[in-house]
């Protein structure tokens, strides 16, 4: 229940933020993502946050601690005490090798791989064996990770 997010001031300053700025809706402060600098830009009221060097952005309070930890959403959320367990049994699911992020983050990989492969083929490269091998590996890849959260 977001209702029960901790106040963003109130959390960040207690993750050791300091914000330059006293008032206003959206404050500066260091971004602990990429080394610290004050580039990270925080609003007040619904927590969300954008750095401007590294791009790290979320809603609120909730994806921040998500980002920051690498907590899982439902371990963030229990973390932060906005966790409700509405009284259902826990439905089971099949661990996966991967987490959703990573299984994500590989797909992205994979994706970014075969677009630039198709973009050498439309510029009439013809591709070599190891370029076709490696688009047919990144197919399986794909098609495996698909299997396993479908």
């Amino acid at each position: 229940d977001r209702r029960n997010l901790p106040e963003p001031v109130g959390y960040y300053e207690a993750a050791g933020l300091v914000f330059r700025e006293r008032k206003g809706k959206w404050r500066t402060t260091r971004c602990e993502f990429h080394g610290g600098s004050d580039s990270m830009r925080i609003n007040t009221d619904s927590g969300a946050f954008a750095c401007m060097a590294c791009g790290a952005s979320g809603g609120d309070v909730l994806a921040y601690e998500m980002q920051a930890t690498g907590a899982e959403f439902i371990d963030a959320a229990k973390a932060l005490g906005c966790w409700v367990d509405d009284g259902q049994p826990a439905v089971q699911h099949k661990p996966t090798p991967l987490s959703p992020r990573a299984a994500l983050q590989a797909i992205a990989f994979e994706v970014t791989l075969v677009a630039i492969e198709a973009s050498r083929i439309a510029s009439g490269i013809v591709p070599s064996e190891a370029d076709k091998a490696r688009v047919l590996a990144a197919s399986n890849r794909i098609t495996r990770i698909m299997e396993v959260f479908a």
